[in-house]
């Protein structure tokens, strides 16, 4: 059995790439992004990019406002972190 992504995005809404990612986020988001990057050193540079691309999936999520309704109803599922870390685990994808 092989585990599969909930939401594919082919092709990915937001490249995983500094172009792709500065092209997602308004101007002021798009400032902090590169004044982020260009500040990281060379070891923190992926964590940079790894955040800035989760902003700005969030951003770009045309499902947005319904999954803030949800939250804020309640109704959305939850997943403990132990079976958050089995399920990657499981997939082969890292957990550190």
């Amino acid at each position: 059995m092989t585990a599969q992504p909930i939401h594919e995005h082919e092709p990915e809404r937001v490249p995983r790439n500094a172009e792709g990612i500065a092209a997602a986020l308004s101007g002021a988001q798009r400032m902090e992004f590169y004044r982020e990057l260009l500040a990281a050193r060379p070891e923190q540079a992926r964590g940079v990019l790894l955040r800035w691309w989760g902003e700005a999936m969030l951003d770009t999520d045309p499902e947005a406002d319904a999954r803030a309704d949800a939250v804020l109803a309640g109704t959305v599922s939850t997943v403990s972190v132990d079976e958050l870390v089995a399920r990657r685990r499981a997939a082969g994808l890292p957990v550190d």
